[in-house]
C-alpha cells in the first residue's frame, strides 16, 4: 500500500527544559547533530536549553534550540529507515518551515542554523524595543478575530498572527491594543481571550526590524528547490520556487501564519498521515481540531520510536 504521509515541524512555543537531552542520552547522532550545532553558534546549545526554563523560553535560544532537537530527531529517524524525501508534503509551523525546508532538502543544517538564530535575535530584539505580546482567541473564528484585531488597533498596532485550526486563532500586537481586544473580546462572542506567554508580538509589525534583518541575511543564503512538496505559511500553499520562499522567510515574521489553510491543502491532496518529531506534539492536536480523522505518529521522545 502506497501510503501518502506529511511531516510537521513545531515552532516557538514546543520548547522546554531539557528539550533534546533524552535524545542525546540515548542516540549519537543526536548527541554529534548538537556537537554540530554548537560548534557552529560557538556556545553549548544543549547546556541553554537544559538550563532551566528561564534560558530556554528566550527567543534567541528557543528557536535554534528547537530547530536542533527537531533535526537531530529526523536524523535518528532516518539512520532507522525514514526517508524524508518519500514524504508527501513538509510542512512547519513558523519558525519550524526552517526545519522543514532542511527535510525538504531547501536548505542546510549550517545555514538553517545560523538563520534561525539570527531570527530569535533580531525577534528579541524587536520585542525588547516595543512591548507587546499575543492572545489567543479560544472559539473565535476568522472574521471575528479580523473585527477585534481592527478594534485593538485603535490603541496601536495589533492584527491577526496565527489561524491554527477551528477555534484557535490568535492577534498579535502592541500591549495596548491587546488590552482593548481582551476587554472587548466577549461583547464579540469569544468564549475566552487568553495572554500567552511569549516575548513579543510576534507575526504582526512589531517585528519590522526583525523581518528586515532577516530578509537581507537570506540574501546570502543558498535556497533550493525542494524535492518534496513544501507549504508555505505565507500562501498557506505549496511554494517551490526558491526565490519566493526567501522572499516569503522574510515576510512571514510580519505576516499571519495560514496554519489550517496549510493543513487542509494537504488533507485535499489526500495526505491523512503525518509524523511529527519533537519538541511537544503541538502540531498534532491542532490537526485533529481540523480533521480528527487524520493519524499523526509522534517522535516527541526516544520511547515513541522504540520498536
Amino acid at each position: 500500500m502506497n501510503m501518502k504521509r506529511g511531516i510537521l515541524l513545531p515552532g516557538q512555543g514546543a520548547q522546554f527544559e531539557g528539550m533534546g537531552r533524552d535524545w542525546c542520552e540515548a542516540s549519537a547522532i543526536a548527541r554529534e547533530t548538537f556537537a554540530e550545532a554548537d560548534e557552529l553558534l560557538g556556545f553549548g546549545l544543549g547546556e541553554k536549553c537544559w538550563a532551566g526554563a528561564e534560558e530556554v523560553n528566550r527567543t534567541d535560544i528557543a528557536q535554534p534550540g528547537i530547530f536542533t532537537t527537531s533535526v537531530a530527531i529526523l536524523r535518528v529517524l532516518e539512520s532507522q529507515g525514514l526517508d524524508l524525501a518519500a514524504s508527501s508534503v513538509c510542512a512547519g509551523l513558523s519558525l519550524g518551515e526552517y526545519t522543514a525546508l532542511w527535510a525538504a532538502g531547501s536548505l542546510d543544517f549550517a545555514d538553517g542554523l545560523r538563520l534561525v538564530r539570527l531570527r530569535g535575535e533580531a525577534m528579541q530584539e524587536a520585542s525588547e524595543s516595543i512591548p507587546s505580546s499575543m492572545v489567543s482567541l479560544m472559539g473565535a473564528d476568522e472574521s471575528t478575530a479580523r473585527r477585534l484585531a481592527e478594534v485593538g488597533s485603535q490603541a496601536g498596532i495589533c492584527s491577526v498572527a496565527n489561524i491554527n485550526a477551528p477555534g484557535q486563532i490568535i492577534v498579535s500586537g502592541e500591549l495596548a491594543a491587546l488590552e482593548l481586544v481582551e476587554a472587548q473580546a466577549k461583547e464579540h462572542g469569544v468564549r475566552r481571550a487568553r495572554r500567552l506567554v511569549v516575548a513579543g508580538g510576534f507575526h504582526s509589525e512589531c517585528m519590522r526590524p526583525a523581518s528586515d534583518r532577516l530578509s537581507a541575511a537570506l540574501t546570502d543564503i543558498e535556497i533550493r528547490e525542494p524535492r518534496v512538496p513544501f507549504l508555505s505559511n505565507v500562501s498557506g500553499g505549496p511554494v517551490s520556487e526558491p526565490a519566493v520562499i526567501r522572499e516569503q522567510l522574510g515576510a512571514q515574521v510580519c505576516a499571519p501564519v495560514l496554519w489550517e489553510k496549510s493543513m487542509r491543502w494537504a488533507l485535499d491532496a489526500g495526505i491523512n498521515h503525518f509524523l511529527e518529531p519533537g519538541p511537544g506534539q503541538v502540531l498534532a492536536g491542532l490537526l485533529r481540531k481540523i480533521d480528527k480523522d487524520a493519524e499523526v505518529d509522534s517522535a516527541a521522545t526516544p520511547a515513541d520510536c522504540a520498536s
